[in-house]
């Protein structure tokens, strides 16, 4: 069938339920809602089908669904209305929850079931779920009731009616005042709660040393305690604040936009703070707590790496906040990295968290930095190192596992491992043309070497995303695991001492000590790192490349002017 996707944004959903039609072979057109007329216009010359909208903030035209029929996917079970559903559910502690995908009518959210399914919510930030949770339901309920609009059979259950049995209720948006945290009677796991509804948008408002921030993000902290809304300390950019019984770790801000002030966009908390600006309070000195790279396995620290061991195996786990890399974040991972290194283990993997794994350098802090340009060159250099270190790595095997998506310099980083390994419901996006980027950490070795150079073009050159499926079909991957975001680890983990306890796994790093020697001969993986820095380096530092306004438009969430590569 001929498929027509309308998003408010090409969003993570998004591309998953497009990777997941394009896997069907269905024509699939993606069309950015926003404007009704050129809506109409993609429908007229596009004549699809159907139309499937993942990610919708507005109304579809009433002239475009009484003409095709018009799914829309609302991350709420059958009953549920309103724009803030997932908001709400997490907000009031809700363990269980669902999609429904349904037709669109005269009332939002209100047409008629064609699919729905249900999902469990793990206490975790509202972005995780959605990309894990909520997404596998997502992706599920659209591709049954796709099957059951091209069967011509299926009749869908209008909301209404004799038959309607599920209740019925529209919920408001979720607005800040019922967000706001009281930090003098908030407990941390409620204030924990209010964190995760709104990440990553809209985030909280709060007031923080004399301003207005929006808060984005929180982990749990047991042991330190102080005045409640008190800063108490730093870590790996992060601020801790103190609640009612405990205090929260918060790990990204953003300013609140002034009337008619350009749009702001989340930064490190304290890389906000730090740029603050003139006339406002300055971050006042607090100790930076950095948390033990290998703690005892009852610890509950926070911290966004962590090292441990199960026998010959050794797991690095990192986390940053949507996947993007700093230089300073880049630089710390090194550092456990060589510190793994140095660990009597057989199998080391690299990954094992739910979300994200990479997308690549910090756009956001680059935007931020007085001299974006110098900033960029620092950060492709520090991902550069730490997947040298990585291919470099010749005494054990390494795993990367990547329990959600990944990008750029991410898939990039993952590919510098011996294996990789993912979750069913990871999209990958291999490619930089859309930030008008060449690219580097060393993607013209390792990705031309896994799926060959014709499709290395297609990849890089295409920019699309491509599912796990497809990732496995064209051995950009080499594994996929069919299991739920928090299962995800746990099962690397155990496939990993698997591995460990073959008896083919010192022949293997032998041969892949050969392989890269043999490799190494043939061109050096310096002359990868040079080719590749060159052309980044005219783009980073030309102030006319396109690269600077793509960067601009993407942190600041704004249209994108056309790419060049």
């Amino acid at each position: 069938m001929r498929i027509l996707l309308v998003a408010s944004a090409y969003n993570s959903l998004t591309q998953r339920v497009h990777a997941a039609l394009r896997d069907l072979r269905h024509p699939v057109e993606v069309h950015l809602a926003g404007d009704d007329g050129a809506l109409r216009a993609v429908v007229r010359r596009h004549a699809p089908d159907l139309v499937v909208a993942p990610m919708l903030t507005t109304a579809l035209p009433r002239d475009v669904w009484s003409a095709v029929t018009c799914l829309i996917v609302h991350p709420g079970p059958p009953g549920d209305r309103g724009p803030s559903a997932l908001d709400w559910a997490i907000h009031e502690g809700a363990a269980e929850w669902g999609v429904t995908v349904l037709q669109a009518d005269e009332v939002m959210d209100a047409g008629p079931v064609w699919a729905s399914e249900p999902c469990p919510l793990p206490p975790v930030a509202k972005s995780d779920l959605y990309r894990g949770e909520v997404a596998d339901a997502a992706v599920e309920a659209v591709l049954r009731a796709v099957r059951r609009f091209a069967s011509g059979t299926h009749t869908p259950r209008p909301q209404s009616g004799p038959d309607w049995r599920v209740p019925d209720r529209t919920r408001p948006y979720l607005r800040q005042e019922v967000r706001r945290i009281d930090w003098a009677h908030d407990t941390t796991d409620t204030v924990l709660r209010k964190l995760r509804a709104a990440d990553s948008r809209p985030g909280v408002l709060d007031e923080l040393l004399g301003a207005e921030w929006y808060l984005h993000g929180g982990h749990p902290e047991r042991a330190l305690r102080g005045r409640p809304g008190e800063p108490l300390a730093t870590r790996a950019g992060a601020l801790c604040r103190a609640t009612a019984d405990g205090a929260v770790w918060i790990p990204e801000l953003r300013r609140r936009r002034t009337p008619g002030g350009p749009a702001t966009f989340k930064l490190p908390a304290v890389t906000a703070l730090a740029a603050a600006g003139p006339g406002r309070p300055a971050l006042p000195r607090l100790p930076e707590l950095p948390a033990p790279l290998m703690p005892a396995e009852d610890d509950p620290v926070w911290s966004d790496i962590r090292y441990t061991e199960r026998g010959p195996v050794g797991l690095l786990r990192f986390s940053f906040p949507g996947g993007a890399m700093s230089t300073a974040h880049c630089h710390r991972l090194l550092d456990a990295y060589r510190f793994a290194l140095t660990r009597p283990t057989a199998v080391l993997v690299l990954g094992g968290g739910r979300d994200f794994f990479s997308n690549g350098i910090h756009l956001n802090v680059i935007e931020a930095a007085a001299d974006p340009a110098a900033e960029s060159w620092a950060n492709i250099n520090a991902i550069d190192d730490l997947v040298e270190a990585v291919l470099t790595t010749t005494d054990r095997l390494v795993v990367a596992a990547l329990g959600g998506n990944a990008a750029a310099g991410g898939v990039m980083l993952a590919l510098a491992a011996d294996e990789v390994w993912c979750r069913r419901g990871a999209v990958l996006n291999p490619h930089y043309r859309l930030m008008g980027l060449h690219g580097s950490e060393y993607w013209t070795y390792t990705l031309p070497r896994r799926v060959g150079a014709a499709q290395a073009r297609r990849l890089t050159e295409r920019a699309q995303p491509v599912s796990s499926a497809a990732a496995l079909r064209i051995g950009l991957v080499d594994r996929v695991l069919a299991c739920t975001p928090q299962e995800f680890g746990p099962e690397a983990a155990r496939l990993a001492r698997l591995t460990a306890a073959s008896p083919t796994v010192h022949g293997r790093i032998a041969a892949k000590k050969a392989a890269r020697e043999a490799d190494e001969r043939m061109r050096p993986l310096a002359d990868h790192r040079t080719a590749e820095l060159a052309v980044m380096h005219r783009q980073f530092f030309d102030p006319e490349a396109p690269y600077h306004a793509l960067r601009a438009a993407f942190v600041r969430k704004l249209p994108a002017p056309a790419a060049t590569a």
